[in-house]
């Protein structure tokens, strides 16, 4: 599981859902038309509230950590390795440019700013003045 998957899973954004299993010969044999059915609909995806539940862990953390500003809160609210090295780690993964790779404040500072985007874009409920 990919560092931002355990994220997502921590806030409740995580899908449980197992991929399919491939079928052999990569193709699915041809369904005879009297058999075949229409996909269901697309289901919405259900919004989070990411604030109110880092808030709620921010409460009832003994440590003083503001989230809003700083990954590495964040990861510590989340019970998540907060290391310079995984944070590298979640940086290239999400894409960090090199050159911000290289200056830990710069990375972490796009990180934070990307990791928040990126749970709105999987369904938490972010404040705009927060992306």
């Amino acid at each position: 599981m990919s560092f931002f998957n355990n994220i997502l899973k921590k806030l409740g954004l995580g899908h449980d859902d197992p991929a399919p299993p491939p079928v052999a010969g990569g193709s699915q044999p041809p369904i005879q038309a009297s058999k075949r059915m229409d996909p269901p609909p697309p289901t919405a995806i259900s919004q989070v509230d990411v604030v109110a539940k880092l808030d709620g862990l921010a409460a009832a953390n003994s440590q003083k950590l503001n989230w809003k500003v700083s990954i590495v809160d964040l990861l510590k609210l989340l019970g998540l390795d907060s290391s310079l090295d995984s944070r590298k780690e979640l940086a290239t993964e999400l894409g960090c440019p090199a050159d911000k790779m290289n200056d830990s404040a710069q990375m972490n500072i796009w990180l934070h700013k990307t990791v928040l985007q990126k749970l709105a874009d999987n369904g938490g409920n972010i404040p705009k003045d927060l992306l």
